[in-house]
Order: C-alpha cells, then sequence, then structure tokens
C-alpha cells in the first residue's frame, strides 16, 4: 500500500513550469529541432548574451551557447558527464518577498537575490535557489510587465 503525501503549507502556490534553460554547443541546430520539430518559435534573442528565448505553449525553453556570457558560467559544455540544464523555473504566487525569504531561510535555504527577471508571461519578481543536489531553481512571480 503506498504511503499517503503530506503536503506541507508553504508561502506559495506554484501554478506552472515557466521556463527551463538548456545550455547547447549548437544553439542554431537546437533552434532548428525546437522550432522545425516541435513547434516552438522564437520569443526573443539576445546574440550578446548567447540567449535564444522558444515559446513552448505557455512555457518557454531557453538556449544559451556554452561560449556565451550566460553559458560560461555553467563550464564545459554539455556531454556525457556534464550537465546541459542551468536552472528550472517555477511560476509561483503570490510572490510575497518577506514572507517567501522567511520560508525559505526557515528551511534552511539560501536565497539570491530578488530582482525583475524576463520570463514567459513578461518581466516579474525572481529569486534563485539551489536544491539539496545542487540543481539550481528559479522561483518568479506575477509579471509586472510584459514585453521584450
Amino acid at each position: 500500500m503506498p504511503k499517503s503525501i503530506i503536503r506541507k503549507r508553504v508561502a506559495f502556490e506554484i501554478l506552472a513550469l515557466d521556463h527551463v534553460v538548456l545550455r547547447v554547443a549548437n544553439a542554431a541546430r537546437l533552434k532548428r529541432f525546437y522550432c522545425d520539430v516541435l513547434g516552438c518559435s522564437v520569443e526573443r534573442e539576445r546574440p550578446e548574451l548567447g540567449l535564444t528565448q522558444l515559446r513552448a505553449g505557455v512555457s518557454m525553453i531557453d538556449l544559451i551557447t556554452v561560449e556565451g556570457e550566460l553559458g560560461r558560467a555553467g563550464g564545459m559544455g554539455p556531454g556525457k558527464t556534464r550537465r546541459n540544464m542551468d536552472h528550472l523555473c517555477l511560476r509561483i504566487e503570490p510572490f510575497d518577498q518577506n514572507a517567501l525569504v522567511a520560508h525559505l531561510v526557515s528551511n534552511g535555504v539560501a536565497v539570491g537575490e530578488i530582482k525583475s527577471r524576463f520570463g514567459a508571461d513578461g518581466y516579474g519578481p525572481s529569486l534563485y535557489v539551489s536544491d539539496p543536489e545542487g540543481n539550481v531553481i528559479e522561483l518568479k512571480g506575477p509579471p509586472t510587465r510584459t514585453g521584450r
């Protein structure tokens, strides 16, 4: 008989996966695959950062080149023993900064800088945390403005 899952009350609710960031060696090849094969579309591109953002339904898939400004932080390119996912982003509500930080800190989680970042539904407040195995998670609040 399966154990029942006890849901702990937290200071927010996860609404959706906002975006996933993939570190890539060949952005053009991956852009073709995600757009031509899977039906994504280009949302915006920031070549100076090595960033291409693809629309995937209500979510986004960000491609960052390993040699670009954003990708260099992750070390060598993806391979069998190297990661290719930079982080995942969870869209949350509410984004009550004080309650959110208090909740995370009370659970022993180090909280990154809180600032406005672009995601699937526009610019909004976000912060980064790491799970116990070092996977990076962005918690992103509601949009404060839309646009590119």
